[in-house]
């Protein structure tokens, strides 16, 4: 390996560090508004409880939305890291349109909560409701703009280390992106289905 070598593979190690800092950190931050949210869900103060607001379809639409974008994420990761340009611009677009599709369908959902007077000033519960899930979708919408600007560097350059190495780290934040959707589905809106 040549000096520029090792020093590319050097810098590359810190990057990788500092990112995986930066993951630990959203995770925590999630941790967090999870447990703000077990300790406020049973705060209605008589509003409208989970069992009376969430919908399963919708529910189970966004879960797929979200799961299979990981899935094309992970394809447009692997396309990149083969050099092959076109496959994960492909891959990438589709995820683009999954997560497009995800946002929708929860704007859709706050927006008819609060045209029924449950918005997140209502009631402890919804409060942490919306921030929660709020917080989510911001990094939904995060990851979408991460994608338009990679999808912009691959149109003007040829793949290079430097491409890889942030679509690796944009699949693993969009692959903790779908982890903490798994745990909003599954604390939130299951129990609300079958209370």
């Amino acid at each position: 390996m040549s000096q520029v070598d090792i020093q590319q593979h050097e810098e590359n190690e810190e990057r990788a560090y500092g990112f995986w800092l930066f993951l630990m950190s959203d995770a925590i931050l999630f941790s967090l508004l999870f447990a703000t949210y077990a300790v406020m869900v049973t705060a209605t103060d008589d509003g409208p409880t989970r069992s009376e607001i969430f919908g399963y379809w919708r529910t189970v639409a966004n879960t797929a939305l979200l799961l299979c974008s990981s899935l094309t994420m992970g394809l447009a990761s692997i396309a990149i890291r083969e050099f092959d340009k076109t496959t994960g611009l492909r891959w990438i677009f589709v995820t683009m349109i999954l997560a497009f599709g995800f946002l929708v369908l929860e704007i859709q959902e706050f927006a008819g909560l609060v045209a029924q007077g449950a918005g997140p000033d209502r009631s402890g519960f919804l409060s942490g409701y919306y921030t929660l899930v709020g917080t989510h979708g911001a990094h939904v919408t995060i990851g979408l703009i991460w994608m338009a600007v990679l999808c912009l560097h691959l149109a003007l350059r040829p793949i290079d280390p430097i491409i890889q190495s942030i679509t690796e780290r944009l699949t693993m934040f969009w692959h903790l992106v779908g982890i903490v959707w798994i745990g909003i589905y599954s604390m939130v809106y299951l129990p609300g289905l079958y209370q």
